[in-house]
């Protein structure tokens, strides 16, 4: 089923984005999103729009959003659109839920995080719980009566396994073709969080599908998540993007970049000397587009971009500290 509650823009020429969560300073690995959504873009003839994430409180903060913009635009990695706040944009998702609702795709859940993690609930390969459908089938009495004691999520109700509409499959611009079973691999998911909080796939599949977002570039750890994406888009009649999930950039202890990396981030490099043409042409030596060392800025780096370059673009690269250093 689908909705006619949004209209959406059909683009013909490519339009990207940046979508960044304001909770510190960026470090490289959210530089190379940017970096890698922008080529895609421009190298197409096409624009970057600028979103902030902010809708969790807890990982939110306007002073953040600025010294990352001003920090984009030290780096010479301007957007044409933007930039747009989810935190403006909260009545859209109420819109969208109260549709999902009425069309009885969406139920209360009262499970705690810590029920969902025990060892008696199902579990993906990748260790993360596959939703039993606890709370799928409550009565009207039974959830009034935990809503006592609980504010609950809203979750979305997944095609059941005997239905072939379970299966979502897309080709990935870099990872190749991937394909999820909604039903056996992830089950029912949240929407909205019982704290209030709307989720992110929620939130991002509206914000791409309503800005025209047709190109989506991001780290290969959501790569998970597009089927549960695609799902939601033909729930509310938005179109497929195409979508380039890029490899991570990992401390040398295994761990993926995060803002608690300090000796990473912006703040720090900058406070070291390190030029914003460095920064870009070691991230585009990372994605094969010119030699270790080089110092470039974007504009310069658009006449060769291919998606191609990337090489081993499945496996994590490993980033230290040093690597700005003269003698590395």
């Amino acid at each position: 089923m689908q909705f006619q509650t949004f209209t959406y823009p059909n683009n013909t020429a490519v339009v990207g984005r940046f979508a960044p969560s304001p909770s510190g300073r960026m470090h490289l690995g959210n530089v190379f999103s940017m970096l890698m959504a922008w080529l895609g873009a421009k190298s197409a003839g096409g624009n970057i729009i600028l979103r902030i994430e902010d809708i969790d409180p807890r990982a939110a903060s306007k002073q953040h959003a600025r010294t990352l913009m001003e920090d984009l635009m030290w780096l010479g990695l301007t957007w044409d659109e933007g930039p747009y706040f989810q935190s403006d944009r909260i009545k859209i998702y109420d819109q969208a839920i109260a549709a999902l609702t009425a069309a009885g795709y969406t139920y209360p859940c009262f499970c705690t995080r810590a029920e969902l993690h025990t060892g008696s609930a199902p579990h993906a390969c990748d260790g993360t719980y596959i939703y039993p459908g606890t709370c799928r089938t409550l009565s009207l009495i039974q959830r009034k009566q935990k809503a006592v004691d609980k504010t609950p999520s809203i979750r979305l109700r997944v095609p059941s396994n005997t239905d072939k509409s379970a299966v979502y499959s897309f080709t990935d611009l870099l990872q190749g073709k991937y394909r999820q079973n909604l039903a056996t691999e992830c089950g029912d998911f949240i929407i909205k969080r019982g704290d209030g909080v709307y989720a992110y796939q929620l939130a991002v599949v509206l914000d791409d599908a309503l800005m025209g977002v047709n190109q989506i570039v991001r780290g290969n750890d959501l790569l998970s998540s597009v089927p549960r994406q695609l799902y939601l888009q033909e729930l509310l009649g938005a179109p497929h993007p195409q979508y380039a999930h890029i490899p991570l950039l990992i401390a040398p202890d295994g761990h993926r970049l995060s803002k608690r990396n300090k000796d990473l981030d912006l703040g720090a490099l900058k406070a070291r000397g390190v030029t914003p043409q460095q920064i870009i042409g070691f991230l585009a030596h990372l994605a094969g587009l010119v030699p270790r060392g080089t110092a470039v800025t974007p504009n310069e780096l658009l006449p060769n971009f291919s998606w191609h370059a990337l090489p081993d673009c499945c496996q994590d690269i490993v980033v230290t500290s040093e690597v700005f250093d003269t003698n590395s």
